[in-house]
């Protein structure tokens, strides 16, 4: 199934015309954007007494640079690589790999990253990663869907006053910063690709 799409967003505007070359290039992409989603959940920054991972700013930025199906395709290759054992999980192999690791605490977190991406997608392809507060309204969705998520996960394990106090709390400040800043990050990538001519629209 061939991942081209009518797009507005940013890297649909960069991709060759001609059909194989367009997958060929949208492939790359993708397995790319999963390197740099495994990098990113093994960095970690300190931020008072929590260890973030730069991982949630990947996946927003992911999702609002490659439109929706392209961002979903990418996320959904990231979730397979890592249900196949390799150690692309910010807990893995430390606390396990494979579906034994998808299926413990970070489950619900997994799969908001694959709503995250999709609404930051949906956003991008219709003209939104112009304009840096339509895109931060997005991607507000976007992280509420994978708070959301997380937490219902979560609380099916250690209870729901739990799940709110270690796997909700602690990162509502930190994603609201990543979200200003990959909110930010587009329209100025946008008109970097004006600059240079590359923008058919």
């Amino acid at each position: 199934m061939s991942l081209a799409i009518a797009s507005r967003s940013l890297v649909s505007q960069s991709l060759p015309d001609n059909a194989a070359r367009r997958l060929t290039t949208q492939l790359f992409l993708a397995v790319g954007a999963t390197l740099l989603l495994a990098l990113s959940a093994k960095t970690r920054v300190v931020l008072g007494p929590v260890d973030l991972s730069l991982q949630t700013l990947a996946v927003l930025l992911i999702g609002a640079t490659f439109g929706m199906r392209l961002g979903v395709a990418t996320l959904l290759l990231y979730m397979a690589e890592g249900a196949m054992g390799l150690p692309v999980f910010q807990g893995t192999p430390e606390k396990g790999i494979g579906l034994a690791y998808m299926m413990g605490p970070t489950g619900g977190y997994l799969l908001g990253f694959v709503a995250m991406a999709a609404i930051a997608g949906w956003a991008a392809d219709r003209g939104w990663d112009r304009n840096p507060l339509k895109l931060a309204g997005a991607m507000l969705v976007a992280e509420a869907a994978l708070m959301v998520l997380g937490f219902a996960w979560l609380a099916g394990l250690i209870g729901a006053e739990n799940a709110w106090q270690f796997g909700v709390a602690p990162f509502i400040m930190p994603d609201l910063i990543k979200v200003a800043l990959a909110a930010c990050f587009m329209p100025a990538a946008w008109a970097l690709l004006r600059g240079l001519g590359i923008s058919r629209h």
